[in-house]
């Protein structure tokens, strides 16, 4: 299982990174300060660290110098938005960097983005009785395959990774379509109409009401 260690010394945006990563299949460690960060990163190993940079103990620069010879990809989570220092977050090493607020759908996106590029994912993926290989793109349901289209499986995948979260539509369209929603919300229905008839997912991905969609499991 992919393990990330979570940085960050506000609780309440911890508690909630936690809960959607795991929501999404991974393993997470949370530590509240720089120098309790250090200290686990020398006890375990981690496939990924979110680091918030405005820390007690050492900042997230400090810790990065710590990191990057360990060769662990990192992204920064801050409310530091300036570019000089988006800039310097990245000449230091991180692979991403993220500005406070945030939405938990772009953050997984970009969880996802960063562990592909160093080919750490996941190639299965489990909902109840349904496994997806994300190498082979392969769906089973009980063991039984399900033929599904290109964009129904990355549409499955993408409930799947957000398990419990409300998706807007837009957010779908931009992720599943991967170009700009223009309001028509159609093809997100229909498709997700024919996912869920063909998963037998009728009562789990629910919709919300002026909002999108959400898998319940």
């Amino acid at each position: 299982m992919i393990k990330i260690l979570i940085v960050e010394d506000e609780r309440p945006i911890s508690n909630l990174i936690d809960m959607s990563l795991r929501g999404a299949g991974y393993a997470c460690t949370c530590a509240y300060d720089g120098t309790a960060a250090a200290d686990l990163l020398e006890e375990e190993r981690f496939d990924l660290v979110l680091l918030d940079i405005m820390l007690p103990g050492a900042n997230g620069y400090e810790l990065m110098e710590f990191i990057r010879p360990m060769g662990i990809p990192v992204i920064f989570l801050t409310a530091k938005t300036s570019v000089m220092d988006k800039v310097r977050g990245l000449r230091m090493g991180a692979d991403d960097y993220l500005a406070k607020p945030f939405e938990i759908i772009e953050l997984l996106a970009r969880v996802e983005t960063v562990l592909r590029r160093y080919h750490k994912t996941e190639a299965l993926l489990e909902a109840g009785d349904v496994v997806i290989d994300q190498e082979s793109r392969v769906v089973r349901k009980a063991g039984v395959p399900v033929n599904l289209t290109k964009k129904e499986f990355d549409l499955l995948v993408l409930f799947v990774q957000n398990k419990g979260i409300a998706l807007f539509r837009e957010n779908i369209y931009e992720r599943v379509w991967e170009s700009e929603y223009t309001g028509d919300s159609r093809t997100v229905d229909l498709h997700v109409q024919r996912l869920r008839r063909k998963i037998g997912w009728k009562d789990k991905i629910k919709p919300v009401y002026k909002v999108g969609y959400r898998l319940e499991l």
